[in-house]
């Protein structure tokens, strides 16, 4: 009965190693990647893309001519209606009649000068029912022209400005997969620093253990002091609840990269310590020209003065003389059938000029101006010092990433100093040739050594990302940033 309780301990052993033993290995490039194609951030920056598409879609469409048929059919009345009769007085009479109407109309708006000109053909239906009586009125052909004069022309200032906003729409697609590649990094490293803390933390356990094992040891050999293996006991008990903060933090970290991600894998991720990039000259002007080559802000600033300057000429021309011209040239008839209308039609003219010129305001339209103006000074303001805040950030990322680039080289190098010192000072332990302080100090400067060794990495790869993210332009390739 006992050799079979042991042979289902280790299978069962066996069984969960084989479990446990299912783990997903994943590179910083592999993680970017897949954030870029399957996180709800990059999914985001699509749809924000394609919105943007088709707004200019919009925006060029209203530039094309428009064809549309406008009716009402039917127009069907039934009712008293009061009628003035010769004599002053008013009777009410019955009617009951339909009225219907169709306007085939194409039109085309000019950009220059904000107005529309159109063709159009109309039929008119009128059945009185009372007396069974059916006529048609038509216009088989006009033409016109609806002409503001003096005033505010959105469609020159839209032609201008939406092309800067598509255009910056776009850069901004770019932007936004640039910002998931940085994000994911922050998370690659959060669980990274975690998976190596616990690392730590499992090595140190297991160090301490067989150090206190050793020392109990020693001390029934009188090599050691009661006061040294309390020592190790305190560490062998330190090092236990540090491991235990150690799994539950890379559980969590572990977890948000994954949301992050988009990934429903339930396997455990195992990171590799990403090697910093060949190391690679930065150009500070080239990456200055870049950035302003590149940026949605950089388009932005070129827009919010444009948009100023529009507002500025939208509140003189508002202010000022008004005039609207409507004019119009056609042919139309009526008869008792539709073929009638066509037969024969008569000239159809219309002109008209609507005016509205303010005489008294109480100096409203001079502070609506001013107003503008005041506006317009602002958003430059602003534009000049945003573009130097940008410059200055691109400087500050370009100096920052040639600086991490020689740290991680130096932590590197600590890194394995501390390692093989932790080695040395351990067996000289073993040996009863150091002490047990001297063993923590040891222990110590190697955990911190990988911590930093991995931090710095951290931070060079996010300086990294952040200055493709600033710039748009990839430095180890030498060429624009491009999906």
């Amino acid at each position: 009965m006992t050799a079979m309780r042991k042979l289902f301990i280790w299978i069962f052993i066996l069984f969960s190693g084989s479990v446990t033993a299912q783990v997903r290995k994943l590179t910083l490039e592999e993680v970017v990647q897949q954030s870029k194609d399957q996180s709800i951030a990059s999914k985001q920056a699509v749809t924000q893309k394609k919105t943007n598409y088709w707004q200019y879609r919009s925006f060029m469409a209203d530039y094309k001519p428009q064809l549309s048929l406008l009716g009402t059919v039917p127009g069907f009345t039934r009712s008293y209606i009061q009628v003035v009769q010769p004599d002053g007085t008013v009777s009410f009479q019955q009617v009951s009649n339909n009225n219907s109407t169709l306007n085939l109309s194409l039109s085309q708006s000019i950009a220059m000068t904000g107005g529309t000109v159109y063709v159009q053909q109309q039929m008119q239906r009128f059945d009185d029912f009372q007396r069974d009586v059916t006529r048609y009125n038509g216009i088989p052909f006009e033409i016109g022209i609806k002409q503001p004069l003096f005033q505010y022309n959105p469609l020159k200032w839209d032609r201008k400005i939406s092309p800067l906003k598509y255009q910056e729409g776009n850069q901004q697609y770019i932007q936004s997969l640039e910002q998931v590649a940085l994000d994911a990094t922050g998370f690659y490293f959060d669980l990274l620093v975690s998976q190596v803390n616990l690392q730590i933390a499992e090595k140190n356990r297991s160090n301490n253990d067989t150090l206190f094992k050793i020392a109990q040891h020693k001390l029934e050999l009188g090599k050691i002091s009661q006061n040294d293996l309390l020592q190790l006991q305190m560490g062998l008990l330190t090092a236990q609840k540090d491991l235990a903060s150690a799994q539950q933090s890379a559980a969590v970290a572990s977890l948000k990269l994954k949301m992050y991600m988009g990934s429903r894998d339930e396997r455990e991720l195992e990171l590799a310590i990403p090697a910093e990039a060949a190391e690679f000259a930065i150009d500070t002007q080239l990456a200055l020209d870049e950035a302003f080559a590149n940026r949605s802000a950089s388009v932005a600033f070129r827009r919010r003065l444009l948009e100023a300057e529009r507002d500025v000429q939208q509140a003189r021309k508002n202010n000022g003389l008004n005039a609207t011209l409507n004019a119009t040239f056609g042919l139309s008839n009526q008869g008792n059938l539709p073929r009638d209308v066509y037969v024969s039609p008569q000239d159809r003219e219309f002109v008209e000029l609507q005016l509205t010129l303010p005489i008294l305001t109480w100096g409203r339209n001079k502070a609506r101006t001013e107003v503008a103006r005041a506006a317009q000074e602002f958003a430059q303001q602003s534009v000049e010092q945003d573009k130097l805040t940008f410059e200055q950030e691109i400087f500050t990322q370009v100096t920052l990433l040639q600086m991490l680039q020689k740290q991680v080289k130096l932590t590197k190098v600590t890194d394995g100093i501390a390692a093989d010192r932790y080695q040395i000072a351990k067996e000289r332990f073993i040996l009863s040739d150091l002490s047990v302080t001297d063993l923590g100090i040891a222990t110590q400067e190697k955990d911190i050594a990988r911590r930093d060794y991995i931090l710095a990495l951290r931070d060079y790869w996010q300086a990294y990302y952040s200055l493709r993210l600033l710039t748009l332009y990839d430095f180890e390739q030498n060429r624009k940033i491009s999906y």
